[in-house]
Parts: C-alpha cells; sequence; structure tokens
C-alpha cells in the first residue's frame, strides 16, 4: 500500500471477505505508523459475504474442507457473462446472496436481467417501427407529456446523474441494478398505458423523445455494469 501511495494511486480498495474484517484496523494503523503522509482511512474496503448457489431448486454444496467449490467460470457457463454480472451486483455486499441459477437463464419478468433488456429491446423495436432520425427528437415539444405515466418516467430519468454520481462515490453497484429495474418496470408501465406511434406529430415525437431517450439511460446503465443492451430478443 505504501507503494501504491508513493505511485500516485490516493484512493485504493481492497476487496476482501467478511472474514477478514478484522484486517482493516491493522492494515491502517501501520500506514499511519509508517509516517509517509497516508491519511487515516486509506486504504478503503468493500467486504463482500459468501454466495449460495442454487441449481435445480438443490444448494451446490461447496465446502473449502472437501475442496469443492464453483468459479465464476462455472456460473457463466451454466448461464451468461451477462447474467453474473447483473445477479453478482444487484446485492450490497455485506448481505447474504442466493445466486439462483434456474432465474439467472429463465426468459421471462422474474428473470432481472432479462426483465431490463427486454425494456432496451422494446423501445429499439418501437424506434425501429418509427424508422426516422432520432437526432432529430432533441428539438421535441415534451409539453406533451402530461400523462402521470409519462411524468414518471421523465422524473426517472432525471434522477439517473445523481444516482450514478453517489453509486460510484459509494462504491455501490447495486444502486444501478435496482436503478434499472425501477426504470424498466416504468417503462413497461408507460408502454402499456399509452400508444407511442399517435397521428398527432406533436404528440407522436415527444412520446419518441422520452423511449429514446429512456433507451439510452438503459444502455448506459448497462454498460456501466458491463452487461450488453440487445436490440432485439
Amino acid at each position: 500500500h505504501i507503494a501504491k501511495w508513493e505511485r500516485g494511486f490516493h484512493r485504493v480498495v481492497n476487496i476482501q471477505g467478511t472474514d477478514h474484517h478484522g484486517t482493516i484496523a491493522r492494515v491502517r494503523a501501520g500506514l499511519q505508523a509508517a509516517g509517509v503522509g497516508i491519511p487515516e482511512g486509506y486504504p478503503d474496503y468493500v467486504l463482500h459475504t459468501m454466495v449460495r448457489v442454487v441449481k435445480g431448486g438443490e444448494e451446490v454444496k461447496i465446502s473449502k474442507r472437501a475442496g469443492s467449490y464453483v468459479t465464476l467460470r462455472d456460473l457463466i457457463e451454466w448461464t451468461s457473462t451477462d447474467a453474473v454480472r447483473f445477479f453478482l451486483l444487484s446485492r450490497k455486499p455485506d448481505t447474504e446472496y442466493t445466486f439462483d441459477v434456474d432465474l439467472a437463464v429463465a426468459k421471462n419478468n422474474d428473470n432481472p436481467v432479462y426483465y431490463v433488456q427486454y425494456a432496451h429491446a422494446r423501445i429499439c423495436s418501437v424506434l425501429a417501427a418509427w424508422g426516422g432520425d432520432e437526432a432529430g427528437l432533441k428539438d421535441a415539444d415534451l409539453s406533451a407529456l402530461e400523462s402521470a405515466p409519462a411524468q414518471a418516467l421523465m422524473l426517472l430519468l432525471a434522477r439517473y446523474p445523481e444516482m450514478l454520481t453517489a453509486a460510484a462515490r459509494d462504491f455501490a453497484p447495486h444502486d444501478v441494478t435496482f436503478y434499472l429495474r425501477e426504470l424498466a418496470a416504468s417503462y413497461h408501465s408507460y408502454y402499456d398505458a399509452e400508444r407511442i406511434l399517435v397521428e398527432d406529430e406533436t404528440l407522436r415525437r415527444a412520446r419518441l423523445a422520452l423511449v429514446a431517450a429512456t433507451a439510452r439511460v438503459l444502455h448506459n446503465g448497462l454498460a456501466v455494469l458491463g452487461v450488453s443492451a440487445p436490440r432485439k430478443m
């Protein structure tokens, strides 16, 4: 850690299991005793609990003593890279979590990564049916969006920058997954409540601008997590 500090890495995060929490105070005290100008509270720590894995309705037995364990490669082979990333990031690190393999491969709304990706694909389908230039929607008159579902979706979109900044500051990628699930739910509700491609041009452009912005935020949020945003599903 001293070498990292001297090389200019003034923010360092140690990621460890919760069973190693006792090392935090000792490491920080040792760095203070070194007297090289490292501030108190350096480095930061993120402590993770163990993850239970359930497959076929039964827990996959993991034993350090017996040398049996599940690797990330196993989870990816059983499900997908997208599912593993989204699922493991969708919890606070210090809370117990069960990775349900069957849920991770399900193609329904119970699967959170499928639910979010489907919202993005659904919007792309609407935009493809419209066939216009999305760049031209920046001048759309959004005052036409008066319904409660539209207002709720706009307010949620407005929260994205603040949410993302806080998630980065607090080492809380799970907040991004929570937000994306909430945004997907809001979009699905809006889509079910209002037809996008209406005859009235002003209203149509306003609704298209709203859903295009939603797709952009969904794509951006998934990219932050390293998860793909398919255009078709």
